[in-house]
């Protein structure tokens, strides 16, 4: 398992579109065969930034839902909202605390 870290900015006038979108489709993107978990947060102090935070059964699984047709039409909806470039880290788990 792993976890994926997106970091994605929207001018301000789009925000209410992705969210939207994300609404939508969330949970379509959480049934996807090998997400583990999904959450969306919010910038406190930069209300234009969102990131999502996802669990992974492995690589392989990721790279079957970036080449899917939910991922296409979630991200054709999305990346034209953005006002800047977005970032990704795929990450391992170290430690968890309760």
């Amino acid at each position: 398992m792993f976890v994926r870290i997106v970091k994605m900015g929207f001018h301000s006038e789009k925000i209410d579109e992705f969210l939207a979108n994300f609404e939508e489709n969330k949970d379509k993107i959480r049934a996807f065969d090998g997400c583990l978990f999904l959450e969306l947060y919010r910038g406190k102090d930069n209300t234009n930034q969102f990131f999502t935070y996802s669990y992974w059964k492995d690589e392989e699984s990721l790279e079957n839902y970036r080449h899917s047709d939910l991922f296409k039409n979630v991200w054709a909806k999305t990346k034209v909202l953005f006002n800047e470039k977005p970032e990704a880290w795929s990450v391992d788990k170290v430690v968890s605390l309760d």
